[in-house]
């Protein structure tokens, strides 16, 4: 019997984690192969080379991401070949299992919960044609039209799961994508509006062989680790144990992610990871959420939001970690007004990221469960998204969404920190306000369906910020002219802004700087450029600004100054420098 275990991952840099355990603790009874697609590959691609494959069983990974492209599939390939077997597993189907069964009857069997022994048991049964109605964690619907739905009776013990981490046929792939590991399952807490409160209790995997796995997926070339425990930190003591662990036996390149829940983890730690950890070796993800009490406690969600601004504000202080800090619009007695104090509570942190989602009423969720006593109105296919509910109208939705578009592409994608970080503390109300009349303007003139390239993105905010009339502009356009430059690796063909300094303004510019490269810093005049080289690898310009003092991180003084941008060729990164035009030659300053 040829089984293969699939599923349909967002892109391609993500794996499959669940598949993984399958083929590991369904050896060496059952030798299953593994098939991965993205949700982006052409049904009739997938489907072709499946059928090739020639097999006589297959099971399917399901989320939210790909229930809709995985019932195609399944459809299709039913229709080719009416005896293959099809199972489905994961979160979008454990639960509402009659729903599924009726909906999709090309799925002969559907896996609940934890899939590992279940689906074995399943593959034995099928095997031997033995009776499907003494199998835990699975659902079927007899010939009769009558479910049969059993069930996980008991957890399995994780300590004796064997590695999911060591097929060789993901070793050539390792450096190239996202490597998914878990320590733990379950969850501590109960939030409504999430899958993991359904489980109680946290369990954890052997440290020391987790230790082994970590240790053999750098050696074969993994480079970006996510941890998929739901919080990672629950655990002091383990979570200590771990970063100790990473510090000592990383390699050089290697990034590991984490969800931490952020006000519950104490100063120490904090100032442990900031002393010890070296720069970019960590990435924390924080979910907040939301910053309104009431609409914390409606979902059962317990935060301190003061202890959480301590430990985001410490980590930030470090300069070690990058911080991803995630929000849902939409959560119960949160309207359009209380979710911009959220989102400016949340942005006054100034994360590295912070991502803007919506709610989505996932199925077996308390929320989903009671989501009549807020009045939600939902999607009724995945992803499930909300489009209204009692106080929060899709009209409110959709100027949230406008406010999710440019935060993606401006603050998330850190292409003008200058300009931003001016723009909503000294121009705009606050930082939503920035984000509501761009967002809003972006979508009023249609640029929502086109790409956009780089020097579009500064074109466009520009326009926007001349529309709005905004004060001090050319001091705006200074710091969108820095930000520009700093995005580049090479020295730019031609710039977004139409004012570009003649070669007759440079040249004077240029001769007294190769005189006394000095004027620019000792930094600047220990390169000991030649004059074909400061052609060729520099961009000087003209600043309304002293960009000294910004560099230095301090207020922008309305001080001219001259700006130097170089491209160092070696680094392939920007270099700036700069000299206020007072201290310049009288020839020059003329």
């Amino acid at each position: 019997m040829k089984a293969i275990v699939s599923t349909l991952n967002a892109k391609y840099i993500h794996t499959n984690l669940a598949i993984r355990y399958l083929k590991a603790y369904a050896a060496p009874e059952f030798d299953l192969e593994m098939a991965e697609y993205t949700i982006k590959d052409p049904a009739m691609n997938i489907v072709t080379d499946l059928h090739r494959r020639k097999p006589d069983v297959i099971g399917f990974s399901c989320y939210i991401w790909n229930i809709e492209e995985t019932i195609q599939v399944a459809s299709m390939l039913k229709k080719i070949n009416p005896d293959l077997i099809l199972f489905a597993g994961g979160p979008e189907v454990s639960y509402d299992t009659k729903y599924w069964l009726q909906r999709v009857p090309e799925f002969d069997f559907i896996i609940m919960g934890e899939g590992e022994a279940a689906v074995k048991n399943l593959l034995f049964a099928i095997q031997n044609r033995q009776n499907y109605e003494e199998l835990d964690g699975i659902a079927f619907m007899k010939e009769d039209g009558t479910f049969v739905i059993k069930p996980q009776r008991e957890k399995l013990d994780l300590k004796t799961i064997p590695s999911p981490y060591r097929f060789p046929e993901d070793i050539p792939h390792l450096g190239k994508r996202i490597t998914y590991i878990e320590t733990s399952r379950g969850c501590p807490f109960s939030c409504q509006f999430c899958l993991s409160s359904i489980e109680v209790g946290v369990r954890y995997f052997d440290r020391e062989r987790i230790k082994e796995d970590i240790r053999f997926l750098m050696q074969n070339g993994a480079r970006v680790i996510k941890f998929v425990d739901r919080t990672f930190n629950i655990s002091r003591s383990y979570a200590m144990e771990m970063f100790r662990f990473l510090i000592d036996e990383h390699l050089p390149g290697t990034v590991f992610q984490f969800e931490i829940t952020a006000d519950i983890m104490r100063p120490e730690v904090i100032e442990f990871l900031n002393q010890e950890a070296p720069p970019g070796l960590f990435r924390f993800e924080i979910g907040v959420q939301s910053t309104n009490d009431r609409t914390n406690e409606l979902v059962m969600r317990k935060q301190n939001f003061e202890k959480l601004t301590r430990t985001v504000t410490m980590v930030k202080d470090g300069g070690k970690i990058d911080q991803h800090l995630d929000l849902i619009a939409g959560l119960p007695e949160e309207d359009y007004d209380t979710f911009k104090n959220t989102f400016n509570d949340v942005f006054a942190l100034r994360p590295e990221e912070l991502q803007l989602g919506f709610l989505k009423l996932l199925r077996g969720t308390g929320l989903r469960i009671r989501a009549k006593d807020h009045g939600y109105v939902y999607m009724d296919h995945a992803p499930y998204e909300m489009l209204s509910n009692n106080i929060l109208s899709f009209d409110d939705i959709v100027r949230i969404k406008q406010v999710e578009d440019v935060l993606e592409k401006y603050w998330n994608a850190h292409r003008m920190d200058y300009t931003l970080e001016y723009l909503v503390t000294h121009i705009f109300a606050t930082p939503f306000d920035f984000f509501q009349e761009f967002g809003a303007y972006w979508d009023e003139r249609g640029w929502v369906r086109i790409g956009h390239q780089l020097e579009d993105l500064f074109k466009r905010l520009y326009e926007f910020l001349q529309h709005q009339q905004v004060p001090q502009l050319e001091i705006i356009k200074g710091l969108m002219k820095v930000d520009y430059l700093h995005n580049h690796k090479y020295r730019p063909r031609k710039p977004w802004w139409d004012d570009v300094l003649t070669k007759e303004t440079l040249a004077p510019y240029y001769a007294a700087i190769l005189e006394k490269p000095a004027l620019l810093g000792e930094d600047f005049a220990a390169l000991r450029l030649a004059d074909k080289e400061i052609h060729k690898h520099t961009v000087l310009e003209e600043l309304p600004f002293d960009i000294g003092s910004l560099l230095a991180g301090q207020e922008v003084r309305p001080l001219p100054s001259l700006l130097l941008a170089y491209f160092n060729p070696k680094t392939l990164q920007c270099e700036l420098y700069s000299a206020p035009k007072e201290q310049l030659p009288a020839v020059v300053r003329q």
